[in-house]
């Protein structure tokens, strides 16, 4: 490798017409945005998602709008024997892929003394050993071909940023900013692209379902808290187009909105303040839980004929 090569490399997917694309998560949320924006720029999709009657959905979509689906199959990208298998069937009936974009992911919320094991143990299998499994049994392939291509890797803000609550979270999507980090770099030699996408807020259907453990979902102060978040949030087609532009511009970090991108500016430039907010943010979720808890333990109590003193 030359000077002129660590210095600059050519994009390797500038454009995805004609190009054979794998997305996961594809059913739903920033997959299928991204599923149906690919598929309009003239890729041939790969696709597959957990809940196979909406991927069976998303596939009608984009072929009654021309789209190209080469093949698609639900399944649960945690299980490495499934991801093995699929690869497998793939490679067999489609080829090697040009882009593999692991969108795929859950969330839950809490704090240490609320989490359970198995939201730990859920995030890190999803978020973060399903995206691995992608790529142990797709970007091979890619590297032998010699031909170059894309991984994508969906992130969050709470990959860059610490998030209060997020602990679980924070952890599957910062060790998948680490494992990009190192393929960006292991995979430059074989022009293979790399982009670490880290949205913020993106108004999808996890937004109301993510698991938010020890807060009771119904107390109007939470409810505002979450109304707050759609108001801010971006639609998962921008979050979509952000990724598209990553690729074709080979972008390492991909940002879906502009408060992510100066949060993690502003971390990097001033600790003390970053910290200060940090704590901040920190204090307010911790006032907001108390209150929830104790809208339970009144609706409890009022469900029992007892009493909860004040506090």
């Amino acid at each position: 490798m030359g000077f002129t090569d660590l210095i600059m490399m050519k994009t390797p997917v500038p454009t995805l017409g004609g190009r054979t694309v794998l997305i996961t998560g594809a059913a739903s949320g920033i997959g299928r945005a991204t599923a149906l924006a690919t598929a309009a720029a003239g890729a041939h999709l790969v696709l597959t998602d957990l809940h196979a009657d909406a991927l069976e959905t998303v596939v009608v979509e984009i072929n009654e709008a021309g789209g190209s689906v080469a093949y698609h199959q639900a399944g649960d990208i945690s299980d490495h024997d499934w991801v093995r298998s699929f690869a497998n069937q793939v490679d067999a009936e489609v080829g090697v892929m040009d882009v593999v974009m692991n969108i795929a992911g859950v969330s839950a919320w809490g704090t240490v003394e609320n989490l359970e094991h198995r939201h730990w143990r859920t995030m890190i299998d999803v978020n973060l050993m399903g995206p691995i499994h992608v790529i142990e049994c797709f970007v091979p392939q890619m590297i032998r071909r010699g031909q170059g291509g894309h991984l994508v890797n969906v992130s969050s803000a709470a990959g860059l940023l610490a998030l209060p609550w997020h602990a679980a979270y924070s952890a599957s999507k910062f060790g998948l900013r680490g494992v990009s980090e190192v393929l960006r770099f292991d995979l430059r030699r074989h022009g293979i692209g790399v982009s670490l996408v880290c949205p913020g807020g993106v108004d999808t259907p996890l937004v109301d379902t993510v698991d938010i453990v020890g807060v009771n979902r119904d107390d109007p102060r939470v409810k505002a808290a979450i109304g707050r978040f759609h108001k801010v949030a971006v639609s998962p087609e921008k979050a979509a187009a952000a990724i598209l532009t990553g690729i074709r511009k080979n972008r390492f970090l991909v940002y879906t909105s502009f408060d992510i991108r100066f949060g993690y500016w502003w971390a990097r430039k001033f600790a003390l303040p970053y910290e200060i907010a940090m704590r901040v943010a920190n204090n307010q979720f911790d006032h907001l839980a108390r209150v929830s808890a104790r809208s339970l333990e009144r609706d409890a109590a009022a469900q029992n004929g007892t009493d909860v003193p004040s506090a």
